[in-house]
C-alpha cells in the first residue's frame, strides 16, 4: 500500500492507544504529585518531571500521526483537543513541583487536598478514554465525575485563597502568601484542563450517537 493510500486509512487503534498512553501517564504523574505533597523529597519531584517528559513525547507522536493521516476515527479537532488538555494536566503538575522546589514552598493541607482530587479526576478521564468506543455512555459518566471533581478542586482553591488573605501579619507572611498563591493557581489551572478534557470526551460521545 502506498503512502498516499495510508493517508486515507483510519487508524482507530493507534489514536486511542496514544490517548490512553497520555491519560495513563497523567494518572501516574498525579499520583507522584500526591506523593510529593506528602514527602517533598527529590525522588518524587524527579518522578513527576520524568513522567511529564514521557507524556510530551507521546503527544508529539500523536500530533505526527494526525499530520500523516487524512481520515481519523474521531473528529481530528477532538483528538487534538483531548490530547492537549490531558497533556496540560500533567504539565501543571510538573510546574507545581518545580515552583515548590524553586520557591522553597512547603506543602499545606490545601495543596494536598487539591492534588488528591486531581488524581481522582485524572483517573476518571482515563476511564472515560478507556470506555470511549465500547461503552460511550459509561465514558460520559466518567466525564461527569471528572467535572464534579474539578468543582471540588475549585472549592478548595477558594478556601485556600481566603485563608491566605486572612493570615498576613508581616512582610514574611506576605511573601509566603504570594508564593502559595502561585502554587495554588497551577493546581486550579490543572483542574480547568481536566474539566476541558471531560467536555471533549462528552462532545465525542455526542457525535458518536
Amino acid at each position: 500500500m502506498s503512502w498516499f493510500s495510508n493517508l486515507f486509512k483510519p487508524k482507530p487503534d493507534r489514536f486511542l492507544e496514544l490517548l490512553l498512553q497520555q491519560a495513563q501517564l497523567t494518572v501516574q504523574g498525579m499520583e507522584a504529585l500526591v506523593v510529593y505533597t506528602r514527602t517533598q523529597d527529590a525522588a518524587s519531584a524527579a518522578v513527576v518531571s520524568g513522567l511529564e517528559k514521557e507524556a510530551d513525547e507521546v503527544r508529539r507522536i500523536l500530533i505526527d500521526e494526525l499530520n500523516h493521516t487524512f481520515v481519523t476515527p474521531l473528529d481530528r479537532e477532538d483528538i487534538h483537543a483531548l490530547s492537549r488538555n490531558i497533556d496540560d494536566i500533567i504539565d501543571y503538575a510538573n510546574t507545581t513541583v518545580e515552583e515548590m522546589v524553586q520557591l522553597n514552598v512547603a506543602a499545606d493541607d490545601y495543596l494536598r487536598r487539591m492534588a488528591s482530587l486531581l488524581e481522582d479526576a485524572a483517573q476518571e478521564i482515563l476511564r472515560g478514554v478507556q470506555r470511549l468506543t465500547d461503552h460511550p455512555g459509561v465514558a460520559t459518566d466518567h466525564a461527569v465525575r471528572a467535572k464534579a471533581l474539578e468543582n471540588r478542586v475549585e472549592d478548595v482553591y477558594r478556601e485556600a485563597i481566603a485563608a491566605l488573605f486572612a493570615r498576613p501579619k508581616d512582610i514574611d507572611d506576605v511573601v509566603e502568601m504570594l508564593k502559595l498563591r502561585e502554587i495554588y493557581r497551577h493546581l486550579s489551572n490543572a483542574a480547568d484542563r481536566g474539566d476541558e478534557a471531560a467536555n471533549v470526551l462528552s462532545d465525542i460521545v455526542m457525535k458518536m450517537s
